[in-house]
């Protein structure tokens, strides 16, 4: 019951904390010019917006620890002390803290932020952030420390993706936090509990000038050290976990973030886009597209972290119901992004299902298979045989090739093709060349043919300047030797040299 007081006294401390020191730096930071302008391209605001939110909302869920420390010896105090992680972790957090503030303020480029990112996520496994285990399997350091940093850099990165929205990430933050919050409660974890209580008070009290419309913004300060810390914790609420699938709690609390990075990357990886390059194709876009309020999607988001906060709180609880939960989860997800209805995500269901992807992959496959083929070859009539022996599984119904002044013809008994078909012609050097003949009318093979004229034309001109040539044919002289020889005829020609002329027969 005593320590109940003093997690209230921290949170108090916090959520006053930040009513007063936001408001203040708010004025600081538009005095020296830190605001976000619109540009009506994914910055919609009114006017402009001080950046700097992060600050106030690390100065605020700090001070509670160093009024603690600073107090004579107290229950609070020895929980504190005799917190599991090192100090690495408060550096960590400062860290990302500051790779945040200076994009806010100088700007970084993507690699730089996940540089900051990596280097925080290093300093808090090294100081006891770590996955160690499923459900009784302890991982070796070798398999923990990439697993426990990936997680980390993604939670980090996630809330700092979805923060595009007055009060989106802050409200998002604190549904996460009381979500882990009440299962440590519930599991009696007063380590897990004293480090999220000031955190759940501090973006409460922040969000008071956060919320729409927002007077100052969380930032990628503010975004990417609650991502970090939410992270951090959410490993500690794992490892309290003594199933599979109980310790998918963490995992379903932070959904909304993680889902939204996870659509981000599949969108920009199927659309060739760089993964870094920001876009309008975020969840909270796609709700404002189908004409919901800024307002109104910020509630509809925290209503949907707040039902995955509380499947995550039954599933850490009482983990009969956790493949229930699972399940539920798992539909609600797939039902969400088919409602959103993204173009790239149809498209790739529609290859799926008309067997275009698979279809492509074999092809793929065989032409690698073709090329190796050709690169073996020694001699021109194997290049042939090659040749002949792979059109007819590509839809070509006759070939032709002349190489190394050697003519090759595949005949035909049957043309009546020849109405409705038409010719690809490769050209090679030397005057060499390759035609395929392709019935116009088969359409089963229409997507292979650019592919394999291209490979063959590439493999063949490779292929051209290596074989030897038929006995009594001369190698024709490569060409830069030949404009060597040219050069040198000039240069004799200018100067009066009487056998010029053999140069000329030379050439």
């Amino acid at each position: 019951m005593k320590m109940a007081w003093w997690w209230l006294l921290l949170g108090a401390v916090s959520f006053v904390t930040a009513l007063v020191v936001t408001p203040l730096l708010r004025k600081l930071s538009v005095r020296y010019g830190l605001i976000d302008r619109p540009d009506d391209v994914r910055h919609f605001h009114a006017r402009p917006v001080p950046r700097t939110g992060g600050l106030p909302v690390a100065i605020s869920y700090l001070a509670p620890f160093a009024l603690v420390l600073a107090l004579p010896s107290s229950s609070a105090t020895a929980a504190l002390k005799s917190y599991p992680f090192d100090w690495q972790l408060p550096v960590a957090a400062l860290v990302v803290l500051g790779t945040g503030l200076l994009d806010d303020i100088r700007g970084l480029n993507p690699w730089q932020k996940l540089l900051g990112v990596f280097i925080a996520s290093a300093l808090a496994c090294c100081g006891g952030v770590r996955i160690i285990g499923i459900h009784g399997y302890v991982f070796s350091p070798l398999i923990g420390v990439p697993v426990t940093l990936l997680w980390l850099m993604v939670c980090t990165n996630g809330l700092n993706l979805i923060d595009g929205i007055d009060g989106l990430a802050t409200g998002v933050g604190i549904l996460t936090t009381l979500a882990i919050l009440l299962s440590a409660i519930f599991q009696h974890h007063l380590d897990l509990i004293l480090v999220t209580v000031p955190l759940a008070a501090s973006l409460l009290g922040f969000l008071r000038y956060n919320f729409s419309p927002a007077s100052i913004f969380l930032g990628d300060g503010g975004s990417l050290f609650l991502g970090f810390l939410l992270g951090c914790y959410a490993v500690l609420w794992g490892q309290k976990s003594t199933t599979i699938l109980g310790m998918t709690a963490p995992l379903i609390a932070l959904a909304l973030p993680l889902l939204d990075t996870s659509i981000a990357i599949g969108r920009r990886f199927l659309r060739g886009q760089p993964i870094f390059r920001g876009d309008r194709g975020h969840i909270h876009h796609r709700l404002l597209d189908r004409g919901f309020t800024p307002r109104r999607v910020v509630l509809c988001l925290y209503a949907c972290c707040g039902i995955g906060g509380a499947l995550s709180f039954l599933q850490s609880t009482n983990e009969a119901f956790a493949g229930m939960v699972l399940v539920l989860f798992g539909a609600g997800a797939v039902i969400g992004i088919h409602w959103l209805d993204y173009v790239e995500f149809g498209a790739f269901r529609r290859l799926l299902a008309d067997g275009t992807l698979t279809g492509a992959l074999r092809t793929k496959i065989k032409l690698s298979e073709l090329r190796a083929a050709f690169d073996a070859a020694a001699t021109a009539d194997e290049c042939w045989q090659i040749l002949r022996r792979n059109c007819a599984p590509f839809g070509f119904r006759q070939a032709a090739l002349t190489l190394c002044s050697k003519s090759y013809l595949e005949p035909v008994a049957d043309l009546s093709y020849l109405e409705s078909s038409w010719i690809i012609r490769i050209p090679l050097p030397e005057r060499d060349y390759v035609e395929l003949v392709y019935d116009g009318e088969d359409n089963q093979h229409a997507s292979g043919l650019g592919a394999f004229a291209e490979m063959v034309g590439t493999a063949l001109r490779a292929k051209r300047a290596l074989l030897p040539p038929p006995p009594g044919v001369p190698r024709p002289m490569p060409r830069p030797a030949r404009l060597a020889v040219l050069g040198q005829f000039a240069n004799a020609a200018a100067a009066g040299d009487s056998e010029g002329s053999n140069w000329r027969t030379g050439v």
